[in-house]
């Protein structure tokens, strides 16, 4: 199973123990801590935790805290557990970038159906997002960014960027080009693509040096 590590922060040990037997039947690997700052130091040793279940009553740092500090550095999805229902409690927990929030009492059952709904929608959103290069392409958003900086592309130059990035590493012959970005219908020449990729770099600033010419033949987009 991919994506299967989870920490669970919670200072009472049977709720621990609660959340472990159920995710573990469905084969998630389960880290756990008793407080905050036993769930930061958890989680800055393993980069593979692919979900954290954080209470909000815990000793030393709350999860609010714990929370807070996570999205300083990670988007890792965050399911929140509280006994409190009160409203305002889950607008601080989704202001502070929680994915999910779960009232004590809960049934296991819906948790886990609540974790596996938020790594599906995860992955789900990894395939939509490509990174490489100083370059986040978001396909479903369908923005850029460059170095954290927005910048505004055509449709064209869009699907353009989307194709190189989509297919790295590999010389592209500008028929082929032609074909995937304007489609068979298209009946220009491969010299609207020299245009398009010439005002795409212009636009990718130092990152359109990523898009390579191969004389004689077509483009290759190299991650480095």
């Amino acid at each position: 199973m991919e994506h299967n590590k989870i920490l669970v922060a919670d200072d009472e040990s049977r709720m621990r123990k609660l959340v472990k037997d159920f995710l573990s039947r469905q084969g998630y690997e389960i880290l756990e801590a008793a407080d905050g700052e036993e769930a930061l130091n958890l989680f800055y040793a393993d980069k593979e935790i692919a979900l954290v279940i954080l209470d909000v009553m815990m000793p030393k740092q709350n999860g609010f805290m714990v929370l807070r500090e996570i999205r300083e550095t990670s988007r890792v999805p965050v399911i929140m557990l509280t006994a409190r229902g009160e409203e305002s409690d889950e607008l601080t927990g989704f202001e502070a970038g929680a994915d999910e929030y779960i009232s004590k009492p809960f049934s296991p059952k819906i948790l886990v159906a609540r974790v596996e709904a938020v790594l599906r929608r995860v992955k789900s959103e990894e395939e939509t997002v490509l990174e490489m290069a100083g370059i986040r392409l978001d396909k479903s958003g369908r923005n850029v960014t460059v170095a954290g900086e927005e910048i505004e592309l055509s449709f064209k130059e869009f699907e353009l960027l989307a194709y190189f990035m989509d297919n790295v590493g590999k010389a592209l012959p500008r028929e082929k080009i032609l074909n995937a970005v304007w489609d068979y219908d298209y009946y220009g020449d491969a010299r609207t693509i020299d245009t398009h990729v010439k005002k795409l770099r212009a636009k990718l600033g130092p990152a359109g040096d990523q898009i390579k010419t191969i004389w004689g033949l077509g483009y290759k987009f190299e991650a480095e």
